[in-house]
Parts: structure tokens; sequence; C-alpha cells
């Protein structure tokens, strides 16, 4: 019992010792030393050691903690509380929807103050909203509201600052705590910080804001919108500089920059590294410290040289030359150069962290940008590098679809917010991504139309689908008689001969009632009466009586036969997003009165096809209707054919295509749309009451050779037409195309019945 009581000592104490050799250092380090232990530095190699790694900046920038400029979680917390009071908001706790069950989505602008300035930007965006379809000067029909007072530049040491805005606010009677209301912001914040502070509480009102940060940002309630300048064009805007169906070459440059640099402050970091990346060859990444009024107190080591660097290059040319545009956050997170960069064709390789990009409710960024982050910026050149060139053309063409689609004027940013916010009323009836991300985009494929891609005239190839077999003849008449002319009889019996005619409709354009159902000529398909309103447009309304997607457009003096008809729905359904027809107009730009011309001479060039015998998709109807706003259409009424070409820039607008003409028989003769006991107006004078807005009036044009004639002035108020849609638009829609389309072996020396319209080539 001692031996073994012995033996356990002996095995106890060489233990101890074991461990006192072994592991005592350890041990007595963890006992007295605790306390220390946060103090204890790994053995690792240190940052700023030349020998052991390369250093791409100063020491001292590497041993500095941060810009103390920056703000502090807590201070952009509590700026956020100050601004954002109803943080929580959505659209069904926010929103009243009731005001916009009863009259639809309109949009009321308050009365403008005199003694308030507006910057020329707020401007720009009030018009937008008033020569827009969604206006109403009722605020009793709004669904939503939009502020008088300019609050697009909240930097309270900018010029264009407004004072007292939360004073101003609270007296208008519609305010409701910002309710239903819409704010617009550009600019947020002063320096050094540049929080989101807009200086008044913006209560329950949406914010489309620039330069939003996502943690700010309130899904499915604001919406963030992209950073424009002054010079932003109202409508229309330049177009992007890859022009469609073109491969761009390969570029000079893969990856550029030129810009400032910022020496202090918020957004000097990123800005401060871009030089990192700059080899000179195909990567430029230019800064300039060279702004401001010290910007000599603060500048560095590198300014002069950067400075000197800076002017070799053009940044225009850059753009032009490069497959990637570096677009970094400057004192806020968005910057023109975005803009720029897009038009351009110049894929944005974005380096602002927690940027809320713009509408990135609708539109799918990944697909036209590469989102960097800013403490990555070494690995950027790599990344560019790996990306395949297919996919680098697909990024390319859709920052071109994006920019025509919803940046290049302030008209389509506007429309695009409202139209983002219209979708949310009615979830069940919005658009898919689909729609916002493919041509013609969102803002032409209309969801009261439809929600499925089948029925739009643009996706059959997406959809792998084709339009109906069948269409409906819709003839126009305005025979004053109680009996029908001669002409339209032949026309009813030419169409219902085809195979492919499902209906035939007749809008009834007369104040005299139209003959009884027994004077009608017997046709094998359905003949159905409309009654109109007497105006032009009344042709191009969406009515529910047309079933088919081809609609096959007549006047009642048409002459054609069944195989003219045939042939023509045919080459139709191969384009169904286009007009296809037989009697063309074409424009062109005469630089000695420098406006637009209209001419029915034959050239080798077409770009018009009048709807008085041409086939296209029923959407053009609800396009024509629902999206054109009430001025243009009353402009197409009081003008003589007007209508026609109205159409046809519409549709080049949506399509970025021209019509296509196909073979016919007999020149078309244009007859005048007056007749007697027809209320239509006379021809040069549009009906009392529907006399379009004063802003779209321009002088009428002088037709050289038809002085004093009748057809002169019909070709004069053309002219006119053609010239005021230009201007609305803010360029010219129109595409000339130099295609005509027959059948195969038309006019070839070859028996008849080898061809499979032989009638065509009859006189």
């Amino acid at each position: 019992m001692q031996t073994r009581k012995k033996y356990i000592c002996l095995t106890f104490l060489a233990s101890w010792l074991l461990l006192f050799f072994f592991g005592g250092d350890q041990l007595r380090r963890f006992t007295f030393f605790s306390g220390r232990k946060a103090e204890a530095r790994r053995n690792w190699p240190h940052w700023t050691d030349r020998s052991l790694l390369k250093s791409f900046a100063d020491p001292e920038e590497l041993q500095s903690d941060g810009d103390p400029s920056l703000p502090s979680p807590r201070e952009r917390r509590a700026a956020r509380l100050s601004v954002y009071k109803n943080s929580g908001c959505r659209m069904e706790t926010c929103f009243d929807f009731s005001r916009c069950e009863k009259n639809g989505f309109k949009v009321f602008t308050y009365p403008r103050e005199r003694d308030q300035p507006l910057s020329e930007s707020y401007s720009k965006i009030l018009a937008s909203i008033e020569r827009s379809r969604y206006y109403t000067p009722n605020p009793a029909e709004a669904c939503l509201f939009i502020l008088s007072i300019d609050t697009l530049d909240r930097d309270h040491l900018s010029g264009q600052y407004v004072r007292n805005v939360d004073e101003k606010i609270r007296g208008f009677p519609l305010w409701n705590g910002g309710r239903n209301h819409l704010i617009f912001n550009l600019y947020s914040g002063t320096w050094p910080n540049y929080t989101e502070d807009l200086g008044f509480d913006i209560g329950q009102a949406i914010l489309a804001k620039a330069s939003f940060y996502t943690e700010n940002f309130r899904p499915g309630f604001d919406i963030s919108i992209p950073l424009f300048s002054k010079d932003h064009p109202q409508r229309g805007g330049e177009r992007g500089w890859l022009y469609q169906d073109s491969i761009p070459p390969k570029k000079k440059y893969l990856l550029v920059f030129k810009g400032k640099r910022y020496l202090t402050g918020i957004g000097s970091g990123t800005r401060n590294a871009l030089h990192h990346i700059h080899n000179g060859k195909d990567i430029v990444s230019l800064t300039t410290c060279k702004h401001g009024k010290d910007w000599e107190k603060h500048k560095d080591t590198r300014c002069d040289k950067d400075n000197v660097d800076y002017e070799k290059f053009d940044y225009q040319e850059l753009l032009h030359n490069s497959t990637f545009c570096i677009v970094p956050r400057g004192r806020r997170l968005g910057s023109f150069r975005f803009l720029e960069a897009l038009q351009a064709a110049c894929i944005p390789v974005l380096l602002s962290d927690g940027w809320e990009l713009p509408f990135s409710e609708a539109i799918d960024w990944s697909k036209a940008a590469v989102v960097g982050n800013e403490r990555l910026l070494l690995q950027i050149p790599s990344v560019v590098r790996c990306i395949h060139p297919e996919r680098v053309l697909a990024f390319q063409q859709q920052t071109q679809f994006l920019w025509d689609a919803y940046f290049s004027s302030v008209d389509k940013i506007v429309h695009t917010t409202l139209e983002i916010i219209k979708d949310r009323l009615l979830p069940h009836r919005s658009r898919s991504r689909f729609l916002w991300n493919m041509l013609p985009g969102g803002l032409l494929a209309l969801p009261d139309f439809s929600t499925h891609l089948g029925d739009f005239p643009f996706y059959y190839l997406q959809h792998g689908s084709s339009p109906s077999e069948k269409f409906t003849a819709f003839i126009r008449a305005v025979s004053p008689a109680g009996s029908l002319s001669q002409p339209i009889l032949k026309l009813i019996q030419a169409v219902s001969g085809s195979q492919y005619c499902a209906q035939i409709l007749v809008l009834w354009s007369c104040e005299k009632p139209p003959p009884p159902s027994g004077k009608w000529p017997q046709t094998t398909v359905p003949l159905t009466i409309i009654q109109g309103r007497g105006k032009l447009s009344d042709r191009f309304f969406p009515y529910a009586a047309i079933q088919t997607d081809a609609v096959l457009s007549l006047d009642e003096h048409t002459s054609l036969s069944t195989s003219e008809v045939d042939f023509a729905f045919v080459v139709w359904r191969s384009f169904p997003e286009r007009i296809v027809g037989f009697p063309t107009r074409s424009h062109f730009w005469d630089p000695e009165q420098r406006r637009w011309g209209y001419t029915s001479k034959w050239t080798n060039e077409i770009s018009i096809v009048l709807t008085a015998a041409a086939f296209y998709h029923r959407y053009y109807h609800s396009l024509f209707t629902e999206f054109l706003p009430a001025g243009l259409r009353e402009l197409a009424d009081g003008l003589a054919a007007c209508e026609d070409i109205l159409m046809n820039v519409l549709v080049a607008a949506v399509t970025k295509l021209p019509p296509i003409k196909v073979t016919q028989r007999k020149q078309h003769k244009e007859t005048e749309s007056q007749q007697v006991g027809c209320k239509v107006g006379d021809a040069g004078t549009p009906p009392v009451g529907e006399r379009s807005p004063s802003p779209l009036r321009s002088p009428p044009a002088k037709v050289k050779g038809t002085a004093g004639t009748a057809g002169g002035r019909r070709f004069s108020q053309q002219q006119d037409c053609l010239n005021q849609l230009a201007d609305w638009f803010g360029y010219m829609p129109l595409v000339s195309s130099q295609l005509r389309l027959d059948p195969v072996l038309f006019k070839d020396q070859v028996s008849v019945l080898r061809k499979k319209y032989p009638r065509l080539e009859k006189p």
C-alpha cells in the first residue's frame, strides 16, 4: 500500500516537472499576463516594409486610420433619422390608392409662385409632366401631386437652395403630410459630410432621388434616378454612339478614367487610388487635383505630374475609344459620368459602394454595367479582361438601349419614374422585368393593352410564336350621301375575297346615318358598321371589335385587288412590328428653309406608308390613343393627312425601323378628307375646340410650284404637321428605306402558271 502511494506521488511529481519544462512559459503568460493579451502583436511583416512588399501608397497614407471628415455610422444614422422619419413607408401604408381609382393615374403640379424662382432642370421636370398624358389641371382628379417648390438642390451652400421649405409645404392644403406626393432631388447634403439631409421633412412623400444610399432607400416606395446636368435635353436627346445592327471594332483602350481627384474629404479615397491601375497602354487612368479655389494649399507630391498627364488626353476621345469606363463616386454616390458612359457605349465600371442604381426596380443592370467594389480596385483590370467578347458586345448594345429608352432626355427620366409608380398601383397588370429590359422598353409596352408577350408585335421571335393568320379590314367611310359610293363597294368585294380576311369594319365618319344593312354588299365574312366621332384620329382608336393582330387600314376610295391584299398580308406576317402597305411618301431635310420637307414624288427612298392602304399591328391603335398626349391627336385632327404621318412617326419611334412598301398595280391618288356633310373640319382649319396647343404651331412652309392650289395647301399642311411632330419628339423619328418587296418571279418572262400572284401584273 505504501509502495503504491509512493509510485502515485512520483508519477504526479514527474507530470508537473514535464509541464513546467515544456509549457511553463505559456502557462505563466496565461496566468500573469492575460491583461496584456490584447496588446500582443503577431510576428507578421509590416506592410510598410519595402523589402518584403512593394508599396503602392505612401506609408503615411497606410498608417492613417481613415478620413476624419467621413461621417461615423452613428452620424449617418442620426442624419438618416432626421430625414426619413417615415422610414417604414411602403405603398400600402403611406399611399392613398383610392385617389387613383376613379380617374386613373393622373398627376397634378402645384401652381407656380411668381416670386419663387425655378432652376432650369426643375422647370424641365415640370414641363415634362404638364405636356404628358398623365397631367391634369384639376387636383380633384389627381392621383399624384408634384410640388412647385424647387427641391432638386438641397445643398445649403448652393445659390439654388430654397429656404423655409417646411414652412411653405405645411401651408399647402393638399400636402396631407406628404401623402401621394412625389419629390424630386438631385443634390443633398453639403461639405464636408454630404449626408442625405434635404433640410425639410418629406413626411410620407415618395422620394425620387439621385445618389441614393441603399441603407436610406425604401424599397417599393422610393425611386432612384440618375444625376443629370442642367443641359440635359428636354425631349428627344442625342442618340447613342453605337448604331443599331453595327458591330463595334476593337477599341484602342480597354479601361479609362479621366476626372477630378479629391485631396481631402468624402470620396477622396477611391479617386486617390485610381492611379495605381494606370499602365499608359490599354488602361488610362488620369486625375487632376487642379480644381476648386484652394487646391494648391492641399496639393501633394503627385499633383504636378498628374496635372501634366491629364492634359495629354481628350475626354471625348477616351469615351469613343474605350470598351470600359470607370465611374467612381464623387462627393456623392452618383456622377454625370454614368450617363456619359451609357451614351458612348462605354460599359460603366461602377465604383460607388452603397449606391442604389437608377430605376433598379425595373432595370437589370447586370446586363449593362460592371459593379465593382471600391476596396478591390486593383482587381478591376483582371476582371474586365476576363469578360468574353460576345458578352462585351451584348453589354454595349444594352447600354444603347437603356440610354435611348430611359435616359436620353428629361422627358424619359420623368416618365420612367411615373410609370414605375403606376405599375405599383396595379401589380397584377404591371410590366415584367423582361418588358423593361428588352426593346422597345417599358415606356412603349403598355400594360393596359396586355401583359402577355405574345400580344405585342415585338416579341414573337423571343416568345417563339407568330401573329394570327387572319386580319381585320378597317375601312374609313366619309361619303356624305345616304347611298354608298361605287369605289367602296368594289373595295369591300375585293377585301372579303381574301382567304386571310376575318371581318370587315366600316368606320362611318359622317353626321348622317349610314345606309341600312340591305344596301351593303353581301360578303362571306362579317361586316360591322361603327359610328365615328367625326375626327380623323378615330381610325386609330382601339375598338374592341378588332380581334385579330393584323389591321388592314383602308380609305373608301382605295383601289386594291384580292391578290394585292393577300401578298401584302403574307409580307406583314414576316414583319409584324412594321407598317406594310402600298402608297408611300418620303421626307427630306430642306437646308434652305432649315426644316423638314414632305414629298409624294417617286424617289429611290421611302419613309412613310399611307394608312389609306396599309397593314399594321392592332397594338398601335392602343399606343396612338393612350401613349400620345391629347395635343398631338388634336394636331392630327386639324391638319390634312396628319394622322397618316403621326402613325408612321409613332411606329418609327418605337421600332427604329422603316416601313415596307409592297407591289401595287395602280398608283394611289390622295383624296380630300373633307366631304360635304361630314364633321371632319375644313381642309386646313381644325374644328372649333380641337385646335392644337400653341407650342405645336409653326408657320406653314411654302411649297414650290403649287402655290394657291388645293394640292399646295395640302402639302403645306403635311409639312407643317411633320415639323411640329419632329419638334414634339425632339428629333426626326422617321427612317428611310430603299426596299420594295415583290412576289417571286414578279415581272419575269416565265409562264403565269408558275407565278403565285399572276393577277398583280395585269393592268
